[in-house]
């Protein structure tokens, strides 16, 4: 049986361990963007200007320096929902104001959830204030207001009941009454849920946010028909997103399975690339899909949750995981809430150290992506949009190694341009 004392102090060695680990991180990326920002390296001196170049360098640090807040207050939260007490707190309160019998005995771990949930929104929205209307206003990318912002997190949180409240009690209800082997369909739900999710949310769930329209125009639209067609990639729709509402950020990308698959492209992507380099980028997204990248995905993330549910299906019946992270269980048993909840707070700092591994094969996958865009569309000028991505995101062109090693999902413009142009037809 777990002792509550050592999972306790091997908590609080992980939670130091990653966040140490995770500031470190943080600081060399801050110090080495720094230390080039003088000047554009000599690989992209000839079609980077120095202004974009520091811009992209003030923005990372920027970015950066919030970023460490953020890790900082995050642990300090962390500690407050576990070792001080903080959700046990909670669990009381809501437990003598619900009841355990009300709703079949599902209204207070609901309540629970749904408290825990509102929460911690409330303690973050400081911060996407900051990030929208402060950092990204700062650097010009923020075109979104208030009204929209409010009208958004209302709009989510609407999502969240009506997709998220049902999943929950779902859950809860096999946790409660499908024995010793709950976790096993806990996880089927939760991955026919996700599924369903990716088929729905092309079509019922984004055009809650943005506003999707055909594309019009009639040459570019043809263009990217042929590209298509010569890959025999087949698409519910080709469509245009009014993503300049709120951000001046550029983007492309495929969304939901089988039938409902679609092609999104970003208006402010629309604004900067030309019509060979938009087929690029839509060509590498479509990289993706023929070479299975999505799917291969879904089983690595099938895998690991089912191994995350088969972790949870134990510690949910020890005692010592409870008591050794701040909460008393309850005595008469409904404390499925309690044990997703703490499952939920303390996984990232065990999960972290799997971030090089996760980062490391979507990095694979991208450059994968982008050979089979040199293959079915233009090299060049894949490479020329990616570069102009990279300046009108303000991405900085020199990362830490390391850190992008650690952390980053995309390889770095220093290696990426190079191995697109190595695979593209000469001129």
């Amino acid at each position: 049986m777990l002792a509550p004392s050592s999972v306790t102090l091997f908590f609080v060695a992980a939670l130091l361990a990653t966040t140490l680990l995770k500031l470190w991180l943080n600081g060399r990326q801050l110090s080495h963007v720094a230390l080039h920002r003088g000047q554009v390296p000599a690989a992209f001196a000839a079609k980077v200007p120095l202004a974009a170049h520091q811009k992209a360098a003030d923005y990372t640090l920027a970015k950066g320096r919030l970023q460490l807040v953020s890790l900082l207050f995050g642990a300090a939260v962390l500690v407050a929902w576990t070792l001080l007490g903080g959700l046990n707190q909670l669990n009381l309160w809501l437990f003598g104001q619900v009841g355990p019998q009300a709703w079949g005995g599902f209204a207070y771990p609901l309540a629970l959830l749904a408290g825990f949930t509102l929460i911690n929104a409330l303690i973050d929205l400081p911060f996407e204030l900051y990030t929208t209307f402060k950092l990204e206003a700062r650097f010009g990318f923020n075109r979104t207001d208030l009204k929209t912002f409010v009208a958004d997190q209302l709009k989510g949180l609407l999502v969240l009941v009506l997709l998220g409240g049902p999943l929950a009690w779902g859950v809860l209800a096999v946790m409660r009454h499908a024995g010793s082997s709950w976790w096993i369909w806990a996880w089927a739900l939760w991955f026919g849920f996700s599924l369903t999710l990716m088929l729905l949310y092309p079509l019922l769930i984004a055009p809650l946010f943005n506003k999707f329209t055909p594309l019009s125009d009639a040459t570019l639209k043809e263009r990217v028909e042929q590209l298509f067609a010569r890959t025999g990639f087949a698409a519910k729709g080709l469509f245009v997103m009014d993503a300049g509402r709120r951000s001046a950020h550029g983007n492309a990308y495929f969304t939901g399975l089988g039938a409902a698959k679609r092609v999104v492209l970003f208006d402010t992507l629309l604004e900067r690339l030309d019509p060979p380099e938009v087929e690029a980028v839509l060509a590498h997204e479509l990289g993706h899909f023929k070479l299975r990248h999505v799917p291969k995905r879904l089983v690595l993330m099938a895998g690991l949750t089912l191994a995350g549910f088969a972790l949870l299906g134990w510690l949910s019946q020890q005692p010592a995981f409870y008591v050794a992270l701040g909460v008393q269980p309850n005595l008469l048993g409904d404390n499925e809430a309690l044990a997703l909840l703490l499952f939920g707070l303390v996984l990232p700092v065990f999960s972290f150290p799997l971030t090089p591994l996760m980062a490391r094969g979507s990095r694979k996958h991208e450059f994968e992506a982008d050979a089979f865009a040199c293959q079915h569309a233009d090299g060049r000028a894949l490479a020329s949009a990616l570069l102009k991505l990279h300046e009108d995101n303000a991405s900085t062109l020199t990362p830490d190694p390391l850190v992008a090693r650690w952390t980053y999902s995309h390889p770095p413009a220093s290696e990426r341009l190079p191995a697109i142009l190595s695979h593209a037809r000469p001129a």
